[in-house]
C-alpha cells in the first residue's frame, strides 16, 4: 500500500485550511478522518467514483453526529486527491471552507416522525414556490406522479428540518441534510435523498437556472 499520494494531499489540505484560520481541534479531527480516508483510498484510480464508494463505505462506521464535518472534509479534500488545481485555486479564492464550528444543527428526531408530520404541516409562500417549479420541471420532463410525489415528499423533510435555521444559506442547507441522511438506513433511499438534495438546493436558493441544470441531469 503507496499513502504518498495521499499523505501529500492530506498535507496540502490542512495547510490551506490553516491558512483560513482552522483551528487546531478543527484540523486535528479533520485529520483523523482523512487517515481512514486514505488508506481505503491508497492505489485507487484518480475516479470520481472510486472516491464516492470509499466515502460511502467509511460513513457507515461513523455516528451520525459527526456525519456533517466528516462529509463536509470529504467534499473540500476531494479536489487535492484529484490533484484539481482549479478547483483548489477556486476554493481558496471564494473562502469556501468551512473552518468554523457548527453553530446551529436541526432538531433531533425519526424519519418516522418526520415523514408522519407531512400529513399535517402547512408550508408557506416561500418554501411552496421552490416546491411548485420543483415539480414543474419533473413533469415536463415526464416523470410520472410517484416518481413526483417521492422527490417533493423528501424535498418537504429538506424544509422542515431547515425551519429553525437563524439563517438559511448554503450552509444551513448542508447542515440540514447531513444530519438528515443518517436517519435513512436503506443504502438505497440514502442515495435518493441526496439526489433531491442536489436538485432541489437549485430550487430553494431561487436559481433562474435551475430548471434547464435539472435538465441536464
Amino acid at each position: 500500500m503507496n499513502l504518498s499520494r495521499e499523505k501529500e494531499a492530506v498535507s496540502a489540505y490542512l495547510k490551506l485550511l490553516q491558512s483560513k484560520g482552522a483551528t487546531s481541534n478543527v484540523l486535528y479531527k479533520r485529520s483523523l478522518f482523512l487517515d481512514q480516508l486514505s488508506i481505503i483510498l491508497a492505489d485507487k484510480a484518480l475516479d470520481t467514483h472510486e472516491y464516492s464508494r470509499a466515502v460511502d463505505g467509511i460513513m457507515e462506521s461513523i455516528p451520525a453526529d459527526d456525519w456533517h464535518v466528516n462529509l463536509n472534509t470529504a467534499r473540500e479534500f476531494y479536489p487535492f486527491w484529484m490533484k484539481d488545481i482549479k478547483a483548489i485555486a477556486a476554493f481558496s479564492l471564494n473562502y469556501g471552507f468551512d473552518v468554523e464550528a457548527i453553530q446551529w444543527k436541526p432538531l433531533a428526531t425519526s424519519l418516522k416522525s418526520l415523514t408522519d408530520s407531512l400529513e399535517h404541516e402547512k408550508f408557506d409562500t416561500s418554501e411552496n414556490w421552490p416546491l411548485k417549479a420543483y415539480s414543474q420541471v419533473m413533469r415536463f420532463e415526464g416523470a410520472d406522479q410517484s416518481y413526483v410525489d417521492t422527490r417533493i415528499k423528501l424535498a418537504k423533510i429538506i424544509l422542515l428540518r431547515l425551519r429553525d435555521a437563524p439563517i438559511k444559506n448554503h450552509k444551513s442547507y448542508r447542515t440540514a441534510a447531513d444530519l438528515t441522511l443518517p436517519l435513512f438506513k436503506i443504502h438505497e433511499a440514502k442515495k435518493l435523498f441526496l439526489s433531491v438534495v442536489r436538485e432541489f438546493y437549485n430550487f430553494w436558493t431561487g436559481n433562474p437556472n435551475a430548471a434547464s441544470m435539472l435538465l441536464k441531469e
